[in-house]
């Protein structure tokens, strides 16, 4: 729960925030020909999910949901359940999470100074876990603050990679981390506070020199220790709220971890 220094309802008046919702994906393992992010969970799709954990504590008017592959239908589905009062910036080319959160940008208010970006495939994320991320982002008067959990089977997941002194050096994406990267069982959740300010200086220094050959968001990291920037990470205390759905297995479980009450 939200501690002292930001209380539920200062959230609402904090304006100051936008959210950028990732949910451009074509979603290729789901076997279906919806676009990933409508499938349903109990009835509710997964990116209204998301919208419904954001709205709770930020202004629909500094929500954009970054759309691509189907665009049409995943607006239909979200302009259903909010008619019409968010925004959306359409990624043509589906070249990474950088490039994402970069289409945004233009749809940021001049009087915007932080930034949040979700996932719209994390449909179990809670409103409880972004605010106490969102105090410990502000209150330790950080840049970049990335979400991170520890899971027992970390693979296909980005690694937090930190020294021996806990200084947070890099997220590893799976694809380019070596044997020992690998073995680390702290993982970044997708879930970042950034500032405003060193987004829009960081994104033009972010390459694709990687096996997937894409802007990666995670780079972040590493441009931010290159200019100085304080970065850290947030340890969240339930992995399966951000369990990410790109399999109908995995769209089951997290079916499962609702029924259960694990969330």
């Amino acid at each position: 729960m939200p501690n002292a220094c930001f209380a539920e309802n200062d959230f609402m008046k904090f304006t100051s925030v936008a959210v950028i919702i990732l949910a451009a994906g074509k979603g290729s393992r789901m076997m279906s020909d919806l676009p990933k992010v409508v499938h349903e969970v109990h009835g509710r799709s997964m990116i209204n999910r998301v919208l419904d954990c954001a709205v709770s504590l930020f202004d629909k008017k500094n929500i954009v949901v970054v759309i691509g592959h189907k665009w049409e239908q995943v607006k239909k589905n979200i302009d259903s359940a909010y008619s019409c009062q968010i925004s959306y910036a359409l990624q043509k080319n589906l070249l990474g999470t950088a490039d994402a959160v970069k289409c945004a940008l233009p749809y940021l208010g001049d009087h915007i100074k932080h930034v949040l970006v979700l996932c719209g495939d994390v449909p179990l994320i809670r409103k409880e876990t972004i605010a106490s991320f969102f105090d410990h982002y502000i209150s330790n008067n950080q840049e970049l603050s990335v979400l991170a959990v520890d899971v027992e089977s970390p693979g296909g997941y980005g690694r937090i990679v930190v020294d021996e002194t806990d200084n947070f050096l890099a997220i590893r994406e799976e694809a380019d981390a070596t044997f020992e990267e690998k073995k680390i069982q702290t993982i970044n959740a997708g879930v970042y506070f950034i500032s405003k300010k060193f987004l829009v200086e960081a994104l033009d220094l972010i390459g694709s020199d990687n096996v997937q050959q894409e802007y990666y968001l995670t780079d972040l990291v590493s441009i931010s220790r290159n200019l100085r920037k304080k970065a850290g990470y947030f340890m969240g205390n339930n992995s399966a709220e951000v369990m990410g759905v790109n399999t109908v297995d995995e769209l089951r479980r997290v079916e499962h971890i609702l029924e259960s009450g694990d969330i």
